[in-house]
């Protein structure tokens, strides 16, 4: 008997994928659009009978791919609408790329700390300051921090006064969303980031590209460890 190839193995659907299924069809069924809010969170964990752990991870992995926006203190809010996107497979995608998102980020984000710690002016520093106010404002009031951490990365990337990376930066500035928001949305990893944001901050200060580079290094094989999705 000529031998013939098996049947390709199946690929086990996470609960937190089933999740992130049934949210899209209940979005798609009821009409629902840019700009509308889905039931909070204790509500919507209720009535599709999960914990509202797996809940959470379902919507990190749609805000992850763009469906909604958890923003803290006004729920989760459609971004756009899923259509008919196969979710599991975007949710999968991004996670195949994650390694190679964060390989970029060590590679780009190093340096451009190295270069800041050499070229920062005083309005840099000021500007990296700000954003690490910001960033501390919003984690005190139990917000994730996403908007100063993209703020703390803009201003470290100007200080840097590299026209060239920074332009790469912009080039990646999707995928790094996608993995800042994943990395935020773990316990205690808000409050741990802004530490090591004020670390590298004080490097930077300090001019001291080595220090810089380390801390940068550092922080950037922390966002590495997000087990979330995988």
């Amino acid at each position: 008997m000529p031998s013939r190839p098996y049947p390709q193995r199946l690929t086990r659907t996470r609960l937190y994928e089933q999740v992130a299924e049934q949210i899209t069809a209940w979005v798609l069924e009821n009409g629902l659009a840019a700009g509308d809010k889905l039931p909070p969170e204790r509500e919507l964990a209720a009535r599709l009978g999960v914990s509202r752990a797996t809940l959470s991870q379902a919507l990190v992995a749609l805000e992850v791919i763009g469906v909604v926006a958890v923003r803290h203190g006004d729920g989760t809010v459609l971004t756009d609408s899923p259509g008919g996107a196969r979710i599991v497979e975007a949710i999968r995608a991004h996670a195949d790329r994650l390694p190679e998102i964060i390989e970029t980020r060590d590679a780009l984000e190093t340096k451009i700390a190295a270069l800041a710690a050499v070229r920062r002016t005083d309005e840099d520093l000021a500007r990296i300051d700000d954003a690490l106010a910001v960033m501390q404002a919003d984690v005190d009031a139990g917000g994730r921090g996403v908007e100063g951490d993209q703020r703390f990365h803009g201003a470290v990337t100007a200080a840097a006064h590299s026209l060239l990376l920074a332009r790469l930066m912009d080039e990646i500035g999707d995928l790094i969303r996608e993995s800042r928001i994943e990395s935020l949305s773990q316990p205690d990893r808000p409050q741990s980031s802004l530490t090591q944001h004020r670390t590298i901050a004080e490097a930077i200060r300090d001019g001291d590209p080595e220090a810089a580079a380390a801390a940068m290094h550092a922080h950037v094989e922390q966002i590495s460890h997000v087990a979330l999705l995988r």
